[in-house]
């Protein structure tokens, strides 16, 4: 079975231009057909705050009113899907960005309102694996933005890590599929003031051991869980690391397993 590579990149590299020219150029040198997803978090929060509109952020989770759905779609799926395309083109990758609404990639449904309602958040329905795949089989590499859509064409926020973690599962039939999460850190962090200090394998159990010593909290807790989802559904590896990891598989992150 061919091998895919799905990587995802945070706000913190993106946001700087030396450390987003480093990853795409390392990402482009990857042989194979390969994924990006990215974010772009604090891009949004910031221009919502040029704005005047306020943020909201319940356990590290992005609370999306309508005036914070536009700002999220003119970011994600403008301004920092075109600079990464753009970007990946500088580095002889042909590349092509994409929302879930473009060729009906992802549909998603609002999320439910139970104890929180997080307001235009989409949670993913349905990945199709089969478009996805012809894409990848012309030569380009897809880059998804962090904007889904519903069969009735309402668009929605939805957590990057998660798509993610949806398109590696369902690409996961078709292929042997490694999923990275790249952020500015090494891996997962035993002690968050010690930038050395990675965790370099989790399982479940450790994961909720770390959970319960409030080593695991906030953000980085959806990011495992998506994690985790992925392992369990079609997904041979998972990694978080830093860009160095696309150079050198061996330098030091975290993998997790089951």
């Amino acid at each position: 079975m061919e091998k895919l590579l799905v990587a995802k990149i945070g706000g913190n590299i993106i946001e700087n231009q030396d450390s987003l020219n480093s990853f795409l150029e390392s990402f482009s040198k990857v042989e194979g057909p390969k994924i990006l997803v990215h974010g772009g978090g604090r891009s949004a929060t910031q221009l919502a705050s040029k704005l005047g509109v306020k943020t909201e952020m319940i356990d590290g989770r992005r609370i999306t009113s309508a005036e914070n759905l536009d700002i999220v779609v003119m970011t994600y799926a403008g301004l920092l899907n075109k600079t990464i395309v753009s970007g990946l083109q500088k580095y002889g990758c042909n590349a092509l960005g994409f929302t879930g609404a473009d060729a009906n990639v992802i549909l998603a449904e609002k999320r439910p309102v139970q104890f929180i309602d997080y307001g235009y958040v989409g949670d993913v329905t349905k990945v199709n694996a089969k478009t996805i795949k012809g894409i990848l089989e012309l030569g380009i590499t897809p880059v998804f933005c962090a904007v889904t859509h519903d069969a009735n064409g309402q668009l929605f926020n939805t957590n990057a890590d998660t798509i993610a973690s949806e398109i590696a599962s369902a690409m996961g039939k078709e292929y042997e599929v490694s999923l990275f999460y790249c952020f500015e850190l090494k891996g997962v962090l035993e002690n968050i003031n010690d930038k050395d200090s990675v965790i370099e394998h989790i399982d479940l159990e450790k994961y909720t051991q770390l959970i319960d010593a409030k080593v695991i909290a906030d953000g980085m807790l959806p990011k495992l869980q998506n994690c985790f989802d992925a392992l369990q559904k079609n997904v041979s590896k998972v990694h978080i690391a830093n860009a160095e990891f696309i150079k050198d598989n061996q330098t030091k992150h975290t993998t997790l397993s089951l």
